[in-house]
């Protein structure tokens, strides 16, 4: 690894990323909230936004860290959650509203646990403060 302070940089920037989306989901109790009004619509936005920021922060985060760090921990799906940052992106028109309220209530929450370990266990092997 070329450089801690930045694999803790990226890691909290990903960690602030998701208990941003995490607040701005709160209200969110259906996918129709989303496509049902300008304010649902600026929500998902928002949302996806943040979502490309995770993603893009996870393909830096590999070529900082090298891919075998978030190899460690199988558990997340990483490739998908690097995957949709693209689709988010390339493919924003075709926008499926109900994956990115899934992402949000079932996936988000794990992801954010997970990325707190790696942020541990890096400090502990690294010798870096956290």
């Amino acid at each position: 690894m070329s450089d801690p302070q930045l694999v803790l940089e990226i890691l909290s920037q990903i960690q602030s990323s998701i208990e941003r989306v995490l607040n701005r989901f709160k209200p969110v109790s259906s996918v129709s909230y989303f496509l049902d009004s300008e304010a649902g619509l600026e929500k998902l936005d928002a949302i996806c936004m943040q979502l490309i920021a995770i993603g893009e922060n996870l393909k830096n985060l590999d070529k900082v860290a090298g891919a075998s760090l978030l190899d460690r921990y199988p558990q997340i799906d990483w490739k998908s959650a690097k995957g949709m940052r693209d689709i988010i992106s390339h493919h924003y028109f075709d926008l499926d509203a109900e994956a990115v309220f899934d992402v949000c209530r079932t996936n988000l929450p794990e992801m954010g646990d997970v990325l707190r370990q790696i942020r541990a266990d890096f400090c502990s092997r690294s010798d870096t403060p956290q």
